[in-house]
């Protein structure tokens, strides 16, 4: 009898599973490549939302868990995951430097914004009003993380990777079964992949199509993330990570031309060099109405879980997600009420 059955290793399953080898949890995850935006994110992690100067939702807690646990996987997995770089935020206007300085006064965010205005040196960027520096921020490296660690579960025997079949699933009172597979709870980590779920399809997640470019520019010599109407990450070798595109309507894995017409368009509206596209991906992000994660126990299955939602900010909310998860089942320490399914169970019993 194992403790859990985890189906999904996006970026949901690979931090929960994570959180239970630390706690010493058995468990075997089953999962397929069905869905892919963990592994095409920009992974980018920064406190806040720079759109409108204010911080993302429970960024402070959320970093002070995700950094530490990020670092400790690395040593784990042998492998380089997290990539510490500044993220400059391009201003278009002087009233953009006004509120700038405006934010970085206000209590929570002065940790994070940067009181100077940097002047641009690059002159490959066209930046005449300068910068405002974000600290404490880089990126996660989804793809080398999951890979890795499915390598990682694969040579312990406690991963089997192929499509989920429903049908073989045996709910009990005391404990789940899924064709040779025995154990007391099951967490879908799904991603957009829970629509499809015959326990969580009453669940609103949406799905936010995302597209970026992988772009190789000789001579732009860029250290730091750059942030203007799509971003800008530095990827070494000269290449550089652009994007991202959200579209709510296309819900297909393919790159499309006209997002790529897009990025380029907007890219090419500050960024003042010849470069060439080697690389254009896509996946659908698990985005919903509320823009808070879908966490916690099914309405009527004491023994089925959801991990879900994560949306653009994965990285950052993963492991504060998993850790509230993995609480709530062995301790019976309460969710964050605004992540906690359970304000979605009228949906339920209505549907």
């Amino acid at each position: 009898m194992l403790d859990y059955l985890v189906v999904g290793l996006g970026l949901a399953g690979t931090v929960f599973c994570e959180a239970l080898e630390e706690q010493g949890k058995t468990f075997h995850v089953v999962s397929d490549d069905s869905q892919q935006a963990s592994l095409v994110a920009g992974g980018l992690y920064n406190p806040v939302i720079l759109k409108r100067f204010t911080m993302a939702w429970k960024a402070d807690e959320q970093m002070k868990i995700a950094i530490p646990f990020y670092k400790k996987l690395e040593k784990k997995l042998n492998a380089q995951l997290d990539h510490t770089l500044p993220v400059l935020r391009r201003f278009a206007s002087v009233q953009e430097q006004n509120l700038w300085f405006e934010a970085a006064d206000k209590p929570g965010l002065e940790r994070f914004l940067s009181p100077r205005i940097l002047e641009n040196d690059n002159p490959k960027i066209d930046a005449p009003f300068g910068f405002g520096q974000v600290l404490c921020t880089g990126w996660i490296d989804t793809e080398t993380l999951i890979r890795t660690y499915a390598s990682y579960l694969y040579s312990k025997g406690t991963l089997t990777e192929r499509h989920f079949d429903f049908s073989g699933l045996k709910v009990a009172d005391d404990f789940v079964s899924y064709k040779e597979l025995n154990a007391r709870q099951v967490v879908f980590a799904t991603g957009y992949g829970l629509r499809r779920n015959p326990f969580f399809k009453y669940l609103p997640l949406n799905g936010t199509k995302g597209e970026l470019l992988k772009i190789k520019c000789l001579g732009l010599n860029e250290k730091s993330i750059i942030k203007s109407s799509v971003f800008i990450i530095p990827l070494g070798q000269d290449l550089y990570r652009v994007g991202a595109t959200y579209k709510w309507k296309d819900k297909t894995h393919l790159p499309t031309e006209a997002a790529k017409a897009e990025l380029l368009h907007k890219v090419r509206t500050f960024l003042k060099a010849d470069f060439e596209v080697v690389d254009h991906v896509a996946g659908i992000r698990p985005t919903v109405a509320d823009r808070r994660p879908l966490v916690g126990r099914h309405p009527m299955h004491q023994r089925v879980y959801a991990l879900n939602g994560f949306g653009s900010r994965g990285v950052l909310i993963g492991p504060y997600a998993a850790n509230q998860l993995l609480g709530f089942i062995e301790k019976g320490t309460p969710l964050d009420t605004e992540m906690d399914i359970a304000r979605f169970a009228k949906k339920y019993y209505t549907d």
